[in-house]
């Protein structure tokens, strides 16, 4: 009895660290292909009677750009299905699963219901829309899927809180060495202190772009000093260029910390906006559609 329950606890164990890539065994990978491979297999057999390939305006294209544009519609919901807690075939993790999948079979659907023909017009702008909103989301996955192993991998057991605190200590120990020096050397240890930067801009975290650095100019300004005659004063110095040396580690891991979040942050501010400017264009493409056409 002891064996079957820790087989069924594993069991359950595995269910609940299951990834939404992975989700009930990839079904909706498979449910997402059977879709694409039967489109391409009408489609192509469609194509075989006709003098042209199907466009846009056929029926068949009809039928693949309503079935595009309900999943499109369907895929910007997923903000607001965020927002409600539920279990089983409609949970979150199915939903999100769903919302990849099929949201990379339009890729196929959508360019089939093309009809493989593109100009300058709000069609081809929504169709490049739609591939913009599903490239932005590829690499959302990826940067979830990665990114926060390399937070854990980069942080080890150290907390954003501990880092913070520990850069506190270090200045505080600054201040205090600093005391003994001349008022050369003084300035170059308030460099540190006043001006170094640990986050900045969103580029600026995003990039790692932190080449003038304070605590780096510091450091390499105290190293420069001649020795001082007076022991007290040596001392202190080396002393300084060792805690500037600790201040400069502990910045860049919490500069590496928060350039992995800007990633993560980041492609949201393509991603989202890419979906309404697409919603907009895909309003505007079914609008002509039906006027004009």
């Amino acid at each position: 009895m002891t064996q079957v329950g820790g087989h069924h606890t594993e069991r359950v164990r595995q269910r609940t660290h299951e990834g939404f890539l992975r989700h009930k065994g990839f079904r909706w990978a498979q449910i997402a292909s059977l879709l694409c491979l039967v489109a391409i297999a009408v489609y192509f057999f469609v194509a075989a009677r006709l003098s042209e390939p199907p466009s846009g305006g056929s029926w068949l294209g009809y039928v693949l750009g309503t079935i595009s544009a309900g999943l499109i519609v369907w895929l910007a919901c997923l903000g607001i299905r965020k927002r409600v807690i539920t279990s089983g075939h409609y949970s979150l993790k199915a939903w999100v699963s769903a919302h990849v999948y099929l949201g990379l079979s339009l890729v196929i659907l959508a360019t089939l219901h093309t009809g493989f023909q593109f100009g300058w017009n709000i069609h081809t702008l929504a169709y490049a829309l739609m591939m913009l909103v599903i490239v932005s989301g590829a690499l959302g996955i990826w940067a979830y899927a990665t990114l926060p192993q390399r937070l854990h991998g980069n942080r080890g057991e150290t907390t954003r809180k501990q880092m913070l605190e520990a850069l506190e200590s270090l200045d505080k120990q600054l201040h205090d060495l600093a005391l003994p020096l001349d008022r050369n050397g003084a300035q170059i240890v308030r460099l540190s202190l006043e001006e170094t930067d640990l986050g900045g801009s969103f580029w600026k975290r995003l990039t790692g772009s932190y080449g003038d650095c304070a605590n780096t100019r510091a450091l390499r300004q105290m190293k420069a000093l001649p020795a001082p005659s007076d022991p007290r004063q040596a001392e202190a110095v080396d002393r300084i260029v060792t805690v500037l040396e600790q201040k400069a580690d502990v910045l860049g891991l919490a500069r590496r910390q928060m350039q992995i979040t800007a990633v993560l942050e980041g492609w949201l501010f393509v991603h989202i906006p890419a979906t309404f400017a697409l919603l907009a264009a895909l309003t505007a493409h079914i609008v002509s559609v039906f006027t004009y056409w």
